[in-house]
């Protein structure tokens, strides 16, 4: 006897195969997200994601892939497309950051962010973590030797549901935009929670930095 053959229904399928799309969509735009902060300097990753979804015309929400993932595409972005050049304009970020941070040394300046982490592009900034007892023993030393400069605010998640509102200081060292948040002294004890993943972010000493450099081959340069 022939045994007959089961066919699926459409809902079946529709069911089942859901997941695999979905996550075909999410690295797609995370892809695309990818590109458009390297390429357009776009430093948000919801805003790049957003975008990203809407040129793709993806209204799925389940499709739309977190921060860590965008992070993970751009940095394989960056290694297919930029390659060697990518290594040495990150070797120049990291060198204007080893000044920065020797200039504010009484600050006990930790880096942060894409210089950091080797997402940077050529439209980032330098982004440090300062700690004093008045944010404007910062505006004084940047007074001190004439260099112009911009306050600004940056609000900071310091817990699950808290978050402060810090002042920051923008300015350029020789080329490179620096943007130096300024934390009280006991900030030092934990770090703000980051916006790819909801922990503590990486935060690095001058030491630390000095180490990546001579490891890429590169010397510390000192002030």
């Amino acid at each position: 006897m022939r045994k007959t053959k089961k066919t699926r229904s459409p809902s079946f399928e529709r069911r089942h195969s859901t997941p695999r799309v979905a996550a075909n969509q999410r690295t797609l735009v995370a892809q695309h997200a990818a590109r458009i902060m390297h390429e357009q300097g776009v430093h948000d990753y919801l805003a790049a994601k957003r975008k990203a979804a809407e040129r793709l015309g993806i209204e799925d929400r389940a499709a739309l892939p977190s921060n860590s993932e965008i992070e993970e595409a751009l940095a394989e972005h960056q290694r297919l497309f930029a390659g060697p050049a990518h290594g040495e304009l990150l070797k120049s970020l990291r060198r204007a950051a080893q000044r920065a941070m020797q200039f504010f040394a009484d600050f006990e300046p930790r880096l942060v962010g894409s210089v950091l982490s080797g997402t940077a592009s050529e439209h980032s900034d330098v982004n440090l973590h300062l700690f004093a007892d008045a944010a404007e023993q910062v505006a004084f030393r940047l007074m001190r030797d004439e260099i112009p400069y911009r306050v600004g605010e940056r609000r900071v998640r310091i817990g699950s549901d808290r978050y402060q509102v810090y002042p920051v200081y923008r300015f350029v060292a020789g080329n490179v935009p620096v943007d130096a948040t300024v934390f009280p002294l006991d900030g030092l004890r934990q770090a703000p929670f980051g916006p790819l993943d909801g922990k503590p972010i990486r935060r690095a000493r001058r030491e630390e930095l000095d180490a990546m450099l001579e490891e890429n081959g590169d010397s510390s340069e000192r002030m």
